[in-house]
């Protein structure tokens, strides 16, 4: 009897099968939804994802909907496997479960032994993702040799992209039936966060690719020139909204890095645009994976830096109405009510500010899961902890992610009409990330003094009674909505 191949939630798309015929099962599991308080659209396009695979293989398929997945793997009849998980808890539980055969990873591009070998080889400091990306562009062949004379990517002249807008996802029965559950379940005193509203991710196969066409079509062009730009007129910009799709494994990371070189080559996008693309997947999200598994005991960070806040109820609740800061207002409306922003406002606008206020990173890594339709533990873990909260010891990046007003003045155009200036550190109208800059600083400055990019900013401020104006401005403000 050939072997039920058990496909987990992010394991959705057809690179995770073998052939046409393989019998597939498929597990909900509904006290998943009431351990943690999810987005309201996350849990919508899990469901949805898991049930339109399952309509897809039809007869293949086997969707059981069970109290525990150890309930539902005793009621199959004959073997099962399952390709490698994606957390360790999920690891540790199908390695207990007897007779279930456990495959080697897939929808990554580096294999564990290669990157293992990478990491260990001889090196003067930490893994950085840069190195990597260089090895796995030589492992993999791409963009290697050359290529056409592409146009480089100018200086972004507006704040939106005049492009056709990317094919519509029109909801289906489906979707009306997992809206039903997901209501009724609100009902029984689960509890959710975020807006609902109409499916905005692709939930199969062939609706994330479509997505993926779109965007190589029309937005990557444009990417190198717009990737790392804010804009409230456009939260989308260059950006092809495709991370939870691959996260939920309905597209293929080696095609997609293969699709952007071809176009590269074929001269329909510049190599800056392409390498950003390619970077973002054969760097850094490969990258995230295998650091996540390589680092022993699990990546949870050391609170290096002065940050021991709770993160507050008006964040927790995605409250952006009480935020006066226009950049931090629309990003967070952003989250509650699409739950998705692109990395610049997450790294720069949320990140930046849980970092500056000293919120307890670990908090901020939950609230990330669970409020983002693409939020996994393997991505917000490494991303949260080591890139955008700095409490890795440089394991990841070699500078903690905080900027100042000015900063998000020159990449978006929310100061604009923001009561806050962001010239400004003390008084009423002192941008709080201006300020909140000062004050990360000053109350870290022991630790970030030997830090040569920094050195300047420590310099400018070596002032003791702005140091306790600045400190005493943002005790003020405390964990309140700025």
């Amino acid at each position: 009897m050939s072997p039920r191949r058990w496909l987990l939630a992010d394991q959705l798309g057809p690179h995770f099968l073998d052939d046409d015929h393989q019998p597939v099962l498929l597990v909900e599991v509904s006290e998943l939804f009431r351990r943690r308080r999810l987005h309201r659209q996350k849990a919508h396009l899990v469901l949805s994802a898991l049930r339109h695979r399952a309509a897809e293989l039809g007869d293949r398929a086997l969707l059981l909907r069970a109290g525990t997945f150890r309930e539902a793997l005793a009621s199959i009849d004959g073997p099962v496997e399952v390709c490698h998980p994606s957390t360790r808890a999920t690891r540790d539980f199908v390695r207990s479960v007897p007779g279930l055969t456990v495959l080697p990873p897939r929808g990554f591009i580096t294999d564990r032994a290669d990157f293992a070998d990478w990491a260990d080889r001889p090196r003067r400091g930490p893994l950085r993702m840069v190195d990597f990306y260089r090895y796995a562009k030589r492992r993999h062949g791409v963009l290697t040799g050359p290529g056409p004379t592409g146009r480089a990517g100018a200086a972004p002249t507006g704040r939106t992209l005049d492009v056709p807008a990317p094919p519509p996802i029109v909801e289906d029965d489906i979707d009306a039936e997992v809206r039903a559950d997901l209501d009724r379940w609100e009902r029984d005193g689960v509890r959710f966060v975020g807006r609902d509203a109409p499916r905005a991710h692709p939930a199969s196969h062939t609706e994330a690719e479509e997505r993926l066409d779109h965007f190589l079509r029309h937005r990557l062009p444009e990417f190198g020139r717009y990737g790392d730009v804010i804009s409230a007129e456009d939260p989308v910009l260059a950006h092809g909204m495709l991370s939870a799709s691959f996260n939920l494994g309905l597209l293929d990371p080696a095609v997609a890095v293969s699709r952007a070189e071809a176009a590269w080559r074929a001269g329909d996008a510049p190599q800056d645009s392409v390498e950003a693309f390619i970077r973002g997947i054969l760097g850094w999200r490969e990258f995230l994976w295998q650091l996540y598994w390589y680092v022993e005991p699990p990546y949870r960070g050391t609170g290096w830096l002065a940050a021991t806040e709770p993160l507050p109820q008006w964040f927790l609740d995605l409250d952006a109405d009480a935020v006066e800061a226009r950049c931090l207002a629309d990003v967070l409306a952003g989250v509650r009510d699409r739950a998705w922003a692109h990395h610049a406002q997450r790294l720069l606008v949320l990140g930046n500010h849980a970092l500056q206020r000293g919120w307890r990173p670990t908090e901020l890594v939950d609230w990330f899961q669970r409020s983002f339709v693409d939020g996994v533990e393997w991505v917000m873990n490494t991303t949260v902890i080591g890139m955008s909260q700095y409490a890795d010891l440089a394991r990841v990046d070699t500078r903690p992610y905080a900027v100042d007003g000015r900063y998000i003045d020159e990449i978006s155009d929310y100061c604009t009409g923001c009561r806050y200036q962001p010239d400004r550190e003390l008084g009423d109208l002192a941008c709080p990330y201006t300020g909140g800059f000062a004050a990360f600083l000053h109350r870290n400055r022991a630790k970030l003094v030997a830090d040569p990019r920094l050195a300047a900013e420590l310099a400018a401020r070596d002032d003791p009674q702005h140091r306790e104006a600045v400190l005493a401005q943002e005790e003020k403000r405390g964990s309140n909505p700025p």
